[in-house]
C-alpha cells in the first residue's frame, strides 16, 4: 500500500516577502501562499501585523538595514522585493539602498528575486506601444532611479542572482491603498458620487488588477527553470483605450452608468508645487497621463500561451468593495477599511 505523505509546513519552500503590507506585496504574498510557500514577512513592528495576517511568519526588520533583510531572508528561495517609499517620497535616498540590500541577501542565501518593475522607465520616445527591449530614456528622476534599479538586478543575474521583473500598468485590486485608483479617482469609505479622471478623453491608459499580476508572477515561476537568469516581462493588463473606459467600468459596478467626472486639478498641483512635495512629485508624472502608453505583452503570452485576466467589471467591483465604496450585502453599512502604505512599511 503506497503511503501519502503530506509536506510539513518545514519542508515547504520559504518565500520572504518585503512589503507584504503593500498592495503588490500582498497580492503575491497571497498567491505564494495558495502555491504552497511558507512567506515569511518582514516589519518595523511585526506585532502590528500578526493578527491581520495570521498566516503569514513575521519578523522584526527594516528593508534600509542590510543585515536584517540577510537574516529575514535565511532559508528563502525567493525574495519578492515589493517595497517603496511610501507617496512617492524620498526614492533618492531609499530605492537604491534597498534593492541592494536585497540582491546582497539573495547572493548570500541562493534566492531568485521577484520584483514588479514601473513605466517610469520609458520616456515618450517609446510610447505609444512599450516593448521589454525597448529604450529607456526617462524624463524624471523616479524614473532614472528605476532604470539604474533595473541595471542593478541585470548586473546581479550576471553574477548568478536570478531575477524576475513583471511589468505593468498603474495597479489597482482589493486592499491596495496607496495607487491612483484608491486615492485619486475615489475616496475611500465612501460612496461613488463622482470619480476623478487624472488622464485626457481619448488617451490610452495601462492599468493592472493586483490578483492578475501575482498570478502571471506564479505561472511564470512555475517555469522558472526555462526562465533566463534575468527575466523580464510585460502585461497588457486592463487597457483603457480612450480614458473613459475604468470611469464607466466603476459606474457600471456602482449601478450609476452615468456616473459624474471631473479632472484630476493639475493645474492647481503645479501652483502647490513649490510648498507641497506631494504635489511636486504627483505633477512630475503627469505626462503619464496625457501620452498613450500601452505595454506590449507579446513575450508574456508566447512564453505562458496567454495572460491571467481577470474581467474589468469583476475587477473593479473586488477593488471598490475592498475600499468601502460599495454598500454592504446587508445595504445598510458601508465597510471603512484600514487603507496600507504600499510597501514602504518592512
Amino acid at each position: 500500500m503506497t503511503e501519502i505523505r503530506t509536506m510539513t509546513s518545514l519542508e515547504r519552500p520559504l518565500a520572504l516577502v518585503l512589503g507584504a503590507t503593500g498592495g503588490i506585496g500582498g497580492a503575491l504574498a497571497t498567491a505564494l501562499l495558495q502555491r504552497g510557500y511558507r512567506v515569511r514577512a518582514m516589519h518595523r513592528a511585526p506585532e502590528r501585523q500578526t493578527s491581520a495576517r495570521p498566516a503569514y511568519e513575521w519578523v522584526r526588520g527594516d528593508a534600509m538595514r542590510a543585515e536584517d533583510v540577510l537574516r529575514a531572508a535565511e532559508g528563502a528561495s525567493i525574495i519578492v522585493h515589493g517595497v517603496n517609499p511610501p507617496g512617492y517620497r524620498n526614492w533618492g535616498e531609499l530605492v537604491l539602498p534597498m534593492i541592494d540590500n536585497t540582491i546582497a541577501a539573495a547572493r548570500a542565501v541562493g534566492a531568485r528575486i521577484l520584483m514588479p518593475g514601473t513605466i517610469y522607465n520609458f520616456g515618450r520616445d517609446t510610447f505609444p506601444l512599450v516593448a521589454e527591449d525597448s529604450r529607456q530614456e526617462p524624463e524624471t528622476v523616479k524614473g532614472r532611479i528605476r532604470v539604474e534599479l533595473e541595471r542593478r538586478l541585470e548586473q546581479a543575474a550576471a553574477e548568478g542572482v536570478p531575477v524576475l521583473i513583471v511589468r505593468a500598468g498603474d495597479f489597482f485590486g482589493p486592499d491596495a491603498g496607496n495607487n491612483w485608483f484608491a486615492q485619486g479617482l475615489v475616496q475611500p469609505g465612501k460612496p461613488v458620487r463622482f470619480v476623478v479622471n487624472p488622464g485626457r478623453k481619448g488617451v490610452g491608459h495601462a492599468w493592472a488588477y493586483l490578483p492578475d499580476v501575482a498570478e502571471t508572477f506564479m505561472r511564470l515561476l512555475d517555469r522558472a527553470d526555462a526562465l533566463p537568469s534575468f527575466a523580464r516581462f510585460h502585461m497588457d493588463g486592463f487597457y483603457d483605450q480612450d480614458g473613459m473606459q475604468m470611469v464607466a467600468a466603476i459606474g457600471r459596478a456602482v449601478g450609476r452608468e452615468r456616473t459624474p467626472t471631473i479632472g484630476f486639478p493639475w493645474r492647481l498641483a503645479g501652483l502647490a508645487r513649490p510648498f507641497m512635495p506631494l504635489m511636486r512629485e504627483l505633477y512630475e508624472m503627469r505626462y503619464l497621463w496625457r501620452e498613450t502608453i500601452r505595454l506590449d505583452n507579446s513575450r508574456l503570452v508566447e512564453f505562458l500561451g496567454e495572460e491571467p485576466h481577470t474581467p474589468i467589471d469583476g475587477a473593479v467591483k473586488a477593488t471598490l468593495r475592498s475600499l468601502g465604496c460599495l454598500v454592504d450585502s446587508d445595504n445598510l453599512t458601508m465597510r471603512n477599511p484600514m487603507l496600507r502604505v504600499a510597501g514602504g512599511e518592512q
